[in-house]
């Protein structure tokens, strides 16, 4: 069967909290996707709750893994990139539960040469033990005075969790850095192998920032949608840690930016021929 979009998820040994994510996805109001789990090594817990959830899920659901040695993320999204049957690709993390209306967004707001940045809203982890099937499925998880009886700061951000049509348009127009956030972006497949995808010499974080930077210099220009897609972000419970990035990704990321490039020679084209090798 052929679906217009695939969605990837990154995950790394967080089966609960992955269980939510997949609770949101199965919400959406657009069904017209392939959900695809880039796994990098996770124990035996993941791959058992998927295999359970797939009985009673009406998702398409694919479910990549390779052995761990550490983190190769980077790795796992090319090879998803090169499973997806959609032409249009969005991407997230196996903490950020979308609302039911996120991936229509992400379809609707889609444009030629464009691809879209959003954002998300961090939950502190007392909400985030709190939150499961129930209050996905009745929009609670989103709702600002449920999120805040249960333990969200008054003082947090919540524009993101209030704004509707048309404010949330208006709101989108707030300057701020046009970058790939790999919890809530999407973009055209044939435009992101046209930079080849993610770099693979980048294991620890920051894989979504220089992938960015290769598209726009390639052209394709960012759109923003931080206040129409709305994720929520649950507290780190394990898995990926995207705030350390390590020197040489950092040395990466310069390297991409000062020298304008649009292609890595480590990304999609070499997992190739790394597998064809095997």
């Amino acid at each position: 069967m052929s679906f217009p979009t695939s969605i990837i998820i990154s995950t790394h040994n967080s089966h609960e909290w992955l269980q939510k994510v997949l609770w949101g996805y199965e919400n959406q109001n657009y069904k017209r996707f392939q959900l695809i789990i880039a796994d990098d090594g996770s124990d035996n817990r993941t791959r058992e709750m998927i295999q359970d959830y797939r009985k009673i899920s009406h998702m398409d659901i694919i479910h990549l893994w390779h052995e761990r040695n550490g983190c190769k993320k980077s790795h796992m999204l090319n090879k998803a990139i090169m499973h997806a049957r959609g032409d249009y690709l969005i991407f997230t993390e196996d903490n950020c539960i979308p609302r039911f209306d996120f991936v229509k967004t992400h379809v609707h707001s889609a444009r030629p040469h464009h691809f879209l940045s959003g954002g998300h809203s961090k939950l502190p982890m007392c909400c985030s033990l709190q939150i499961g099937e129930e209050e996905i499925l009745s929009d609670e998880a989103f709702n600002i005075m449920w999120l805040q009886s249960h333990g969200y700061p008054t003082y947090a951000k919540k524009l993101r969790l209030i704004a509707r049509w048309p404010f949330d348009k208006l709101l989108n127009l707030i300057p701020t850095e046009n970058r790939w956030n790999g919890h809530n972006a999407s973009g055209w497949k044939n435009d992101i192998i046209g930079v080849n995808g993610f770099d693979e010499r980048i294991r620890g974080g920051g894989e979504d920032l220089e992938l960015g930077d290769r598209l726009k210099h390639a052209g394709i220009k960012a759109r923003r949608i931080r206040y129409s897609a709305v994720c929520v972000h649950l507290s780190h419970e394990s898995g990926f840690n995207d705030g350390l990035v390590s020197d040489i990704t950092r040395e990466i990321q310069n390297q991409t930016r000062q020298n304008n490039s649009r292609y890595t020679e480590y990304g999609i084209n070499q997992s190739k021929q790394n597998a064809n090798s095997l």
